[in-house]
């Protein structure tokens, strides 16, 4: 009787704790051990700079540490698909940025479905891309450049950090916007291309803002237009795109954070609280301001309108220019 009485008790007991063992994580509770942000690309490119600023400003507003991991390859898809692929608690980030956007109209085979593998936490930054050229190229402006390159077929070309990132559909968007014919050259990495770029076997590239800013300042690059609406504070004497008859090629660099699809909704407006918090600080703003970045920190609603619109956009350009992945 006594051994009954014991397994009855430890039944009972067990059953009374059940509920708070398979309740969702609150707010309250996570995070209580350290997040990693991965990003899906090298070292020193933008979406690299801005995630280590983010994951850095993070940690503080979380009480946690946030580790930067760069999982690099295929084009961002290993990084991807190490997230699409974790456990949905909020102990891993994706850092998204518009090379995401691009791979659904880029690669048909995806391991997963950039669609529905992911809840958007919130967009954090954005900024312009820039177009630069090596300071030998004899164009001092967009119309010069784009007159030179037409003057000299096949003569001039512009580097990417590989088929379908931002620098190459940028690129593609430009020739199209211009009629010119600039041969690409596709790289493994942002850091690579800047570095032909300034030693002159590259000619142009249109690149993030936070990328090309110290090279700029420093004169190893010059920077012919802005591709945004307006001019940036950065750089006020470079035309935005408008200016020089080119409205479509407005085309912003932003980062957002992503986490696995069925994370809990708590966990998500607990990471989109301190993303918020840290990138519309004093402390934020100064330190996105000195990579040529502007706060957003919007909601993971609004991030995933973004999402959407960009997938649309690159898609349509992706299928104007016949851009196929290697």
């Amino acid at each position: 009787m006594r051994t009954f009485r014991s397994f009855r008790l430890a039944a009972l007991l067990a059953l009374s704790v059940m509920p708070f063992i398979s309740n969702p994580v609150t707010a309250e509770e996570f995070p209580d051990r350290p997040v990693t942000l991965v990003i899906p690309y090298a070292v020193g490119g933008s979406t690299d700079i801005v995630a280590r600023i983010i994951a850095q400003g993070m940690g503080e507003t979380l009480g946690e540490t946030v580790v930067s991991e760069n999982r690099v390859g295929a084009g961002g898809q290993i990084g991807w698909n190490s997230v699409a692929r974790a456990k949905p608690d909020g102990y891993t980030m994706l850092t998204t940025e518009m090379s995401f956007t691009i791979a659904p109209s880029l690669f048909s085979n995806l391991p997963f479905d950039a669609k529905t593998a992911f809840s958007q936490v919130g967009t954090a930054a954005f900024a312009p891309h820039v177009l630069v050229v090596n300071p030998d190229v004899p164009a001092k402006t967009v119309e010069e450049f784009v007159a030179l390159v037409k003057a000299n077929p096949g003569k001039f070309n512009y580097g990417s950090g590989g088929v379908g990132t931002n620098t190459h559909l940028g690129a593609e968007l430009f020739k199209s916007l211009t009629g010119t014919d600039l041969m690409h050259i596709p790289y493994k990495g942002a850091g690579q291309v800047l570095q032909d770029l300034m030693a002159g076997q590259v000619h142009a590239l249109i690149t993030s803002l936070p990328t090309a800013l110290p090279h700029i300042k420093s004169g190893r690059l010059r920077a012919l237009m802005i591709a945004s609406k307006n001019r940036v504070e950065a750089l006020p004497d470079v035309p935005a795109a408008p200016e020089v008859g080119l409205p479509g090629m407005v085309m912003d660099f932003w980062v957002g954070l992503s986490v696995p699809a069925g994370t809990p909704d708590a966990v998500i407006k607990r990471l989109n609280h301190d993303m918020v918090s840290f990138v519309t600080s004093e402390s934020g703003k100064q330190r996105l301001a000195a990579q040529g970045l502007q706060p957003v920190g919007n909601t993971p609603e609004e991030a995933e309108a973004l999402i959407k619109s960009e997938m649309e956009r690159w898609a349509e350009v992706i299928r104007n220019a016949d851009i196929h992945a290697e």
